[in-house]
């Protein structure tokens, strides 16, 4: 082919590809849920895939595949057609924590197109009303000088908060013992009870419990404080660990391959959907952040979260049997 021939295809995929973001979306688009309705990851999808439809004149239709922690819906997604009809309400669990506990039948940093992070989910360090400590500096102090003495509950072996605490605990070099259970429910009952000494979990799940004095809160495991509960400290603060930053992330993400003219289209509608006052008041009732990414942002910040829960699980030796 000559080069003008060249030159000639070059500017037609380049037309086409703006024609084809132009036109998008033609039709309604499918955001499948790998959770049932109510969970985290499909409230944050939805309150942002309702602003996304009106202002992209089509409906975002939720399908909620829940099942195997995630994964199900998840693999459905990696194996559609990268057109933009199909869109993954993605999140921590099955894509940056599963990877590194067992086999998958996808590769999430390979078998998905990053589009935008829409809501960031930290966690709190609770403890029973009782337990023997002001603050956050005390009870590691005193977690320091019994160790191997206290016990700290999950809502599963594997698990986001599960995780969180460990890395809590190498953090602030403390030593103690994990109880998991089949959920934040029972998770919570116990530790409530007395029966279990902390754990970390989602403010939704808790911030009533702090608010009702049924818990006790340390501080939030994020860098900046709660918009739920600004008066509590994050840990970094409060715990003397700078730099002290973890907790869950959702997001919208795409079979590999979308095209980067409809990514980025889709990820500056999420920018403003994200930043608008209803968002804000719908994630403040529910704990959640607002965050927005570009999907280049997007992909380094997957990157650097399948690395650091891939260390914390090797660090603990976390298996799921």
């Amino acid at each position: 082919m000559k080069l003008t021939q060249w030159l000639l295809a070059g500017i037609g995929m380049c037309i086409s590809s703006a024609v084809l973001a132009q036109a998008y979306p033609a039709r309604p688009i499918r955001v499948v849920v790998p959770w049932p309705p109510g969970q985290a990851t499909d409230l944050a999808a939805r309150i942002v895939g309702e602003r996304m439809s009106q202002s992209m004149g089509q409906p975002f239709v939720m399908d909620n595949k829940p099942g195997a922690g995630g994964q199900i819906g998840t693999d459905i997604v990696a194996k559609a057609q990268p057109d933009g009809y199909t869109l993954l309400a993605a999140s921590s669990g099955p894509v940056s924590i599963a990877p590194s506990l067992q086999k998958l039948p996808y590769a999430p940093l390979t078998d998905l197109s990053p589009i935008s992070v829409v809501a960031l989910n930290p966690f709190a360090l609770v403890t029973f009303p009782t337990f023997p400590a002001n603050n956050a500096r005390e009870f590691v102090a005193k977690l320091k000088a019994e160790p191997g003495v206290h016990t700290f509950s999950s809502s599963g072996t594997g698990a986001t908060a599960h995780l969180i605490v460990e890395y809590f605990n190498s953090s602030a070099e403390v030593q103690a013992r994990h109880i998991p259970y089949k959920g934040s429910v029972p998770s919570l009952t116990d530790l409530m009870g007395g029966q279990v000494d902390y754990t970390f979990e989602t403010i939704p799940s808790v911030v009533q419990q702090i608010k009702n004095g049924r818990l006790k809160t340390f501080g939030v495991s994020s860098s900046k404080r709660s918009s739920a509960m600004p008066d509590v400290p994050t840990i970094a603060e409060a715990a003397n660990l700078p730099g002290f930053d973890i907790g869950s992330w959702m997001g919208y993400m795409a079979p590999a391959g979308l095209p980067k003219e409809i990514a980025d289209k889709l990820a500056a509608e999420i920018k403003k959907a994200v930043a608008s006052q209803t968002t804000h008041d719908q994630y403040l009732t529910l704990g959640m952040e607002q965050v927005s990414q570009t999907p280049a942002e997007m992909s380094a910040m997957l990157k650097r979260e399948q690395d650091r829960f891939a260390a914390i699980i090797k660090k603990n030796n976390i298996r799921i049997e």
